[in-house]
């Protein structure tokens, strides 16, 4: 680059070259040079997350620290901008970086540090003022729960109860079809689809409950804990103060972690929450892949159902459809796995009193509940909303159904019933009338009990 388009900045290690456009600084300069693995940046909503702890943390300093009050105002406003999204090209640096985060805490501050200088016509530091009574090891723990807790509450939980409901409503005019069920991909007993959609809202309301039992330990922030969970530089009550001043902004409860030691050098609560994301996702797949098996053909395949057509399928046979949504879903699903033992593998590399994987754990627990968030608005809105019943093809398919034979198993034993089932498989007969053959029984017993609705109904608790 020119020299006219660089201007000189300075940290502890010396003067460095700065783009002269950059609103960043020397530290975020040798981080950017330093350590380039890969293009994949830190995630916006970890940033935005940080610029909200140095928010709350000027405002905290002005009463706790003596931070003088303009600069304290500059500070906040610098922030808020960037919470809100601004400057979002401001952040360029790699995920695989410093373990405890440091040059991203340290990116932030800078910025932050560039745009209240400006607004205030007085310098503005870094480390004196932005970063005042905190440290990166206190700053990106609390970033990576904030964060989180805003995406949790924010877009996952929403759109898993956006999903319930969608499987409820659409659910409540299916009682009445019955079709065959399958246990190992092979034709079992019946049930309504009613039945079978409830499963499917069941997981997510598990799910759904399992990421409501986990935000409590979300919502208790490492801020305070400084360099070691001491406190060391911090004034009395900082931690407290900064956690108030987030849950007034969030209306999300956050409060001081008690063990500020346990804060800074353990991850297990990200991987709890990375966890109950894997455990959703896994609840989504599901889904995902009985409506692709259950749409599939449309004259080879099983085509129970149709989902709505969105785009073609295939560059060379024309007129194919795919469920795109389904596979689309299938592949989030292995992402969010990936990423749930990648959590896994970085939680472990706490050391004495720091973690060592911070923002790996940042990035892929935010991707995972940006995926979790999008999977369950995608199968609810452009799968399930639109899906449509092939009534005809489940009712031809359970006639034919010999299964329906375990009804007669009280009457018959199990032996007959196989010999039955066998018959009606080799002769493609429906198994009334071979069991009317066989048996000998009369026509209106066995009739009744093989009626495939009287099977599917719940015996009272």
């Amino acid at each position: 680059m020119p020299e006219k388009d660089l201007r000189l900045e300075h940290d502890s290690m010396g003067v460095v070259a700065v783009p002269a456009a950059a609103a960043w600084g020397a530290q975020t300069q040798r981080a950017l040079e330093n350590v380039r693995l890969s293009e994949r940046r830190m995630p916006g909503g970890f940033i935005r997350a940080l610029a909200l702890i140095k928010w709350a943390a000027a405002r905290a300093n002005t009463r706790l620290a003596g931070l003088d009050p303009a600069t304290a105002r500059a500070i906040e406003a610098a922030a808020l901008l960037i919470a809100d999204g601004g400057h979002a090209d401001a952040f360029p640096l790699d995920v695989y970086q410093t373990g405890s985060g440091t040059s991203s805490n340290m990116n932030v501050n800078e910025v932050i540090a560039h745009l209240a200088s400006a607004a205030l016509g007085a310098p503005v530091h870094p480390n004196d003022d932005v970063n005042r009574s905190q440290s990166s090891n206190d700053c990106v723990p609390t970033a990576i729960h904030l964060s989180a807790a805003l995406s949790t509450v924010n877009s996952v939980l929403p759109a898993l109860k956006h999903l319930g409901a969608t499987l409820a409503s659409r659910s409540a005019g299916f009682h009445d079809i019955v079709k065959t069920g399958r246990t190992h991909l092979m034709d079992a007993m019946p049930l309504t689809v009613a039945q079978e959609w409830s499963g499917w809202a069941a997981q997510v309301e598990d799910a759904t409950q399992r990421f409501e039992a986990t935000l409590p330990r979300v919502l208790r922030l490492a801020q305070g804990g400084t360099a070691v969970g001491t406190g060391v530089n911090a004034p009395g009550g900082f931690g407290a103060a900064v956690a108030a001043e987030l849950a007034a902004r969030t209306a999300l409860a956050f409060t001081q972690n008690p063990n500020l030691f346990a804060a800074l050098s353990s991850q297990e609560t990200a991987l709890e929450l990375s966890g109950q994301a894997r455990a959703a996702a896994v609840a989504l797949g599901k889904i995902a892949n009985d409506v692709r098996l259950m749409n599939s053909g449309p004259l080879a395949g099983l085509a129970e159902v149709s989902v709505p057509a969105l785009q073609p399928g295939s560059s060379i046979m024309p007129g194919k459809v795919n469920p795109v949504v389904c596979e689309a879903v299938g592949m989030a699903v292995a992402q969010v796995i990936g990423n749930d033992a990648t959590i896994a593998a970085a939680a472990q590399l706490g050391a004495f009193q720091l973690n060592m994987g911070l923002p790996v754990i940042a990035a892929n627990l935010l991707e995972s509940l940006e995926l979790i968030g999008g999977c369950a608005r995608a199968l609810a809105d452009q799968v399930l909303a639109g899906l449509t019943i092939n009534e005809a093809r489940l009712g031809a398919a359970l006639a034919r159904n010999p299964i329906l034979v375990t009804a007669l198993n009280p009457l018959i034993g199990y032996e007959a019933g196989a010999r039955i089932a066998k018959e009606a498989y080799a002769t493609g007969e429906p198994v009334l009338e071979v069991a009317v053959r066989l048996t000998g029984r009369p026509r209106e017993e066995l009739a009744a009990l093989l009626d495939p609705a009287r099977l599917t109904r719940e015996e009272p608790t």
